[in-house]
């Protein structure tokens, strides 16, 4: 099971604390058995928002060695001016190794 994010834990919180109150004043029970049936259900509420607030999803975009090459190619024939990536970072060595079979390692 993944790990709810802070945006969900913040969400299921609030949900909690609030619908505890609303509850609580609404019915206006003195029973322990009602509070505790009313902490049950917001509990409940509470999770079930947490887990249907979207969480980050990661997204990882695979490409293929056709795409990859144009990718190369695209970076050789640019100009400096319109590059705005660092030339060290793992994309560009990755473009480099599908283009020059030579730098393989």
């Amino acid at each position: 099971m993944p790990r709810p994010t802070p945006a969900q834990l913040a969400y299921g919180s609030v949900t909690v604390i609030c619908s505890t109150l609303a509850m609580l004043l609404l019915s206006r029970t003195q029973s322990g058995t009602g509070v505790a049936l009313i902490a049950v259900v917001a509990l409940a509420v509470g999770v079930l928002v947490a887990l249907t607030t979207p969480g980050v999803q990661t997204v990882r975009r695979v490409r293929t060695r056709s795409q990859a090459r144009a990718v190369a190619l695209r970076a050789r024939t640019s100009s400096p001016s319109r590059i705005h990536a660092r030339h060290d970072t793992a994309a560009a060595r990755a473009a480099r190794r599908v283009a020059e079979p030579s730098l393989r390692s």
